[in-house]
């Protein structure tokens, strides 16, 4: 399992910023080194464990960019217009030909170029004459239209970094590779469970002071998009015994433990003591709005993140804590959310010194710019300003006001998993 020093929260001020948190997640999480082999089908979204050179260049071998017309750039003229015999034809697939002096071939896309060819004119550029010449304009310049072997990556270099999440794109350059398998960091292991008497799950019969379970399912939805292993625990009733037993049996079997609910300071708020009865934990209450109270230690080494019961708080954080840590785990470059700049359509004020994050969904103006709209209620247990909505415009410490008109900073809920 990943281990965690029990320094690592250490902080001397009563609110963490949120740049703070990330930093202290990324260099003090150990990352676990377990590396498994997958079939290439199945290596989209997973953690690159060591450095992928290019087993050949890409292209394999020199070839036409486009449909025309091969020649040796020396045998040109250069002034006028010039007409050559065509001596044969290549296509995509076919052999490599060898090109007689003072004459074309005609190839496709992709054809390797013919032995002594080195230009190639576009098909759209040249005109064929009565004797079946192809009739060549002046001025084109050597190498024009040809994609050289190892154009795009050169044979021995590192085309993908150990700790790279693999994108779509990512895999088919392991496939243009030939290769048909990848090594990766093996998928971390997380349990999440909620926490309160007033939850109940989804098909279960609710009381009549109790709500269905949301946050469980979202949680587990992100940690997935993450590519982790989730052992789904359920729901803990708020009985510090009952809780610490669960963290500890989940520690021993998880590389992270996830909760949502019962990390404030209220009295029936029982996740602080119960893992301080198992483990260690420093409150950890982020300067971030919403989202403020936010819970982590450490229960026989392994990490514990303790996020707000209101949904829409449960979710920022997540982005926050959550992603980042799951990124140090698995020794995974952070990828940082940078947000897009767009025009904002609302006003809002807010206390300095601390980061906020307003729901919006995007439109564009009279003028054809994209600009954010606030969603019209308040509340971090507001479901629907989450699904009515496009993604979070982040508010900087620094800043307390916005007015219409103002640039503001967008973040997709896409970028956020």
């Amino acid at each position: 399992m990943a281990q965690l020093s029990d320094d690592c929260f250490a902080f001397g001020g009563p609110l963490m910023s949120v740049d703070e948190a990330v930093a202290i997640i990324a260099a003090r999480v150990a990352a676990i080194r377990d590396v498994e082999r997958v079939d290439l089908m199945q290596a989209d979204g997973r953690i690159l464990a060591a450095d992928l050179k290019a087993p050949l260049p890409l292209p394999p071998f020199t070839n036409s960019a486009v449909d025309g017309y091969a020649v040796r750039h020396s045998d040109l003229t250069g002034a006028a217009e010039q007409a050559m015999a065509i001596t044969g034809r290549v296509q995509a697939g076919a052999e490599a030909q060898s090109l007689a002096t003072d004459a074309a071939m005609r190839i496709f896309t992709g054809a390797p170029m013919p032995d002594g060819a080195d230009t190639v004119f576009m098909q759209e550029d040249v005109q064929l004459d009565a004797e079946g010449r192809v009739v060549l304009p002046p001025g084109l310049k050597p190498g024009a239209n040809v994609r050289p072997a190892g154009e795009d990556i050169a044979q021995g270099t590192a085309a993908l970094r150990a700790g790279q999440r693999l994108r779509p794109q990512d895999v088919a350059l392991v496939a243009a590779f030939g290769l048909t398998q990848v090594d990766v960091i093996r998928r971390i292991r997380v349990a999440v469970f909620s926490t309160g008497n007033e939850l109940v799950s989804p098909g279960d019969a609710p009381g009549a002071a109790q709500q269905f379970d949301s946050n469980r399912f979202m949680l587990q939805a992100l940690l997935r998009r993450l590519g982790c292993d989730v052992s789904d625990l359920g729901i803990i009733r708020d009985d510090r015994a009952a809780l610490a037993a669960s963290l500890q049996d989940a520690a021993g079997a998880h590389d992270l433990i996830l909760t949502s609910g019962g990390v404030s300071t209220g009295e029936e708020d029982h996740v602080k003591a119960a893992v301080e009865s198992v483990g260690s934990l420093v409150l950890w209450r982020m300067a971030i709005k919403p989202g403020r109270p936010v819970a982590m230690g450490i229960i026989s080494g392994t990490p514990f993140i303790g996020l707000p019961g209101n949904p829409v708080a449960s979710f920022v954080t997540f982005a926050h804590v959550v992603r980042p840590t799951v990124f140090a785990l698995a020794g995974a470059m952070q990828q940082k959310l940078t947000p897009m700049p767009l025009r904002a359509a609302f006003s809002y004020t807010k206390k300095i010194g601390r980061r906020e994050y307003v729901r919006v969904h995007l439109r564009r103006g009279d003028d054809g710019a994209l600009e954010a709209v606030k969603f019209p209620r308040e509340g971090a247990g507001l479901l629907s300003s989450l699904v009515e909505t496009d993604g979070l415009v982040e508010l900087g410490e620094d800043v307390t006001s916005v007015r219409p008109g103002a640039m503001v900073g967008f973040l997709a809920y896409a970028s956020l998993c």
